[in-house]
């Protein structure tokens, strides 16, 4: 029986309290809710004075000037995973911001990581892992703002702009089990853990047998735990995020894009700033990747038309054929997984187009949807 990986255990160090914003900067610097605290350098104690890994931190005023640039981003080891890649292509692209002290990375609790005892679906709402980060990009908290793009609403806030999208990683589901090699091999009544009404509807319909615990809810570490201590046969997670994570070593095997159509926008990384810092937008213009924004505008075009929420089971997926025309796949399904109705364009890789063809799909299916279908 294989066992999951020692990385289960990982641990990120500096979440922040309740509401608050913690900062980190490259030259050891730390503010809370956006303020600096003058700067402070750690010094190291003399052993004599660690005991039990307790003492007092002695402060010195830092010589480095204050940051330039500060990353907002939730606290999970996914989300401080994706911000540190964003840090590393800002330095490597701008040498001065590879200097020391001029990168922070501030982290912002959302409503979605206060309420962990509900399933998404009935918290109900938009915008719950991105809400309190946009808060603190407009009040200059912080510069800029890194959010997986599969949780930012298709609206964005006043004041903000989201111009930057990093290249895009693999859009598949993975399966996970200790048991079983597929979800086809798990025997019958099987409790697969998700929160995602998308997955749910999918899973239920081609495998009506199985069962599903939908208030599966944690960062990945937390959901591959409550796994491997039985409390669910199997779970499916995004393949993005275990590889950004280094931990795709517990995947059993991937579901193909046929098997499972993706989240809209699921794999991408986007970053937001004020509409009005000229500065921010150029440092996110050299990092854009243009193919993943085109395709990630494409599949919020069609979620848009679907007033999508996290009570609604929708997926959808552009991508460029070997041609280079874009494909697009939509999906709505019953929260039940009873009714699942698809639909496909094919069309020009331009912005004009793919927009036209994401809300053609979705009024398409709105209208083979009928009243009251997302409310079984």
């Amino acid at each position: 029986m294989r066992t999951l990986a020692s990385s289960l255990s990982t641990s990120h160090g500096g979440c922040a309290p309740s509401g608050g914003l913690v900062n980190f900067s490259l030259g050891g610097s730390v503010s809370v809710l956006g303020l600096p605290l003058q700067h402070l350098k750690l010094q190291s104690l003399p052993d004599s004075k660690k005991k039990l890994g307790l003492g007092v931190i002695k402060a010195s005023v830092a010589k480095t000037e204050v940051a330039v640039l500060r990353i907002g981003t939730r606290g999970s080891p996914l989300a401080l995973a994706q911000a540190h890649e964003t840090r590393d292509k800002l330095m490597a692209s701008h040498p001065e911001l590879a200097e020391e002290g001029a990168i922070e990375i501030v982290v912002i609790k959302t409503t979605g990581d206060k309420i962990l005892s509900q399933p998404l679906a009935d918290i109900g709402g938009k915008g719950l892992f991105t809400k309190e980060i946009d808060e603190a990009l407009i009040n200059g908290d912080i510069d800029i703002a890194v959010h997986s793009m599969k949780d930012v609403p298709t609206y964005l806030p006043d004041k903000t702009i989201l111009p930057c999208n990093l290249p895009r990683e693999d859009v598949r589901d993975a399966f996970i089990s200790l048991s079983a090699s597929s979800l086809a091999e798990l025997p019958a009544g099987s409790v697969i853990g998700t929160a995602s009404l998308r997955r749910k509807s999918q899973l239920l319909n081609r495998y009506p047998s199985l069962k599903v615990e939908d208030n599966f809810r944690g960062n990945v570490q937390t959901r591959l735990r409550k796994l491997s201590d039985g409390v669910v046969k199997a779970t499916l997670l995004a393949l993005a995020g275990l590889r950004r994570l280094s931990m795709t070593e517990n995947v059993t095997s991937v579901l193909s894009i046929d098997e499972m159509l993706p989240a809209v926008a699921q794999g991408a990384i986007g970053i937001a700033c004020r509409t009005n810092d000229e500065k921010m937008a150029n440092y996110l213009a050299s990092l854009n990747h243009e193919e993943t924004r085109l395709a990630v505008s494409c599949e919020r075009a069609f979620l848009e038309t679907l007033d999508g929420s996290c009570r609604t089971p929708i997926a959808g997926y552009a991508s460029k054929d070997e041609d280079g025309n874009c494909i697009f796949k939509g999906l709505v399904a019953s929260p039940d997984g009873t009714r699942v109705l698809e639909t496909s364009r094919k069309g020009a890789y331009s912005y004009e187009d793919m927009i036209m063809m994401g809300k053609d799909a979705g009024k398409e299916l709105l209208s083979r949807a009928g009243p009251g279908f997302f409310d079984v």
